[in-house]
């Protein structure tokens, strides 16, 4: 007797997860780019690098991403998100300029609220001990005011206000820091114009930490000093045309430190 054919129960069908439509792609689309421009505007910043000042650790034409939120003045209802802490020794920072407001400045913080500060012969001392500064490219040449600070006031080309309180803040012929204040110099000391010679940068101003460079490119010194529009016209067509010879590749994603 034959054996029954066993039937085998249709498996039941998935059903079909609902597709998106094109209101809801737009939607999520718009979401995405409305968090990224958020992040862009008010945790990160671009800037480039037009001056010296930094040399070696930043060159001209570095383009930095610079971090607006760990180092910038802490709101009080962020402190439980946002992993502020205080500006330290050495930390490279972004700032506005305390003498041309509207001029965004790189320099490194050498010195923080309640630190005695002084250099000699172009060494620098802080609360007494000599501070060791492998970034530094020294002067070629000598300066009183510049690399024996603090002297007496004298004719050094600064700002003038700065000038007439330098010796306000003078003890023992130390610099010494005031509170919810900060000292900064760069990194080409000779050709560094800096808190010795507009003294220093309010906590208020400091924009952020640079954290990488994105872009480098070959630019020259006085590339800033060009604003007319034809210049920048030519800037844009030669950056155009020598992007990648002129771009300096091995500087790209490098961390600022």
């Amino acid at each position: 007797m034959a054996k029954p054919k066993i039937l085998k129960a249709d498996s039941p069908k998935k059903p079909e997860p609902p597709k998106e439509t094109w209101m809801e792609f737009i939607a999520s689309t718009a979401t995405i780019f409305v968090m990224g421009l958020f992040i862009v505007t008010f945790n990160f910043q671009a800037f480039e690098i037009p001056s010296g000042s930094m040399i070696k650790t930043l060159l001209i034409g570095d383009h930095l991403f610079v971090d607006r939120t760990t180092a910038a003045p802490p709101a009080q209802w962020m402190r439980p998100v946002i992993p502020y802490r205080d500006i330290q020794h050495g930390d490279i920072i972004v700032f506005i300029s305390p003498v041309q407001p509207g001029l965004h400045v790189v320099k490194r913080i050498l010195a923080v609220p309640g630190d005695r500060l002084r250099l000699r012969n172009g060494v620098l001392f802080r609360n007494g001990q000599q501070v060791d500064e492998p970034y530094v490219i020294p002067p070629s040449s000598y300066d009183p005011y510049r690399d024996d600070f603090p002297s007496l006031p004298l004719e050094f080309g600064g700002d003038p206000a700065w000038s007439r309180d330098l010796a306000n803040y003078v003890k023992d012929g130390e610099l010494v820091v005031p509170p919810d204040m900060y000292f900064g110099m760069g990194d080409n000391r000779g050709v560094s114009y800096d808190s010795r010679y507009w003294g220093f940068i309010p906590r208020r101003n400091i924009i952020g930490r640079p954290m990488f460079i994105y872009w480098s490119f070959e630019t020259p010194e006085d590339q800033y000093k060009k604003t007319l529009m034809s210049e920048r016209v030519g800037w844009l067509v030669h950056v155009v045309l020598n992007f990648f010879g002129d771009t300096r590749w091995n500087r790209t994603l490098r961390l600022v430190h």
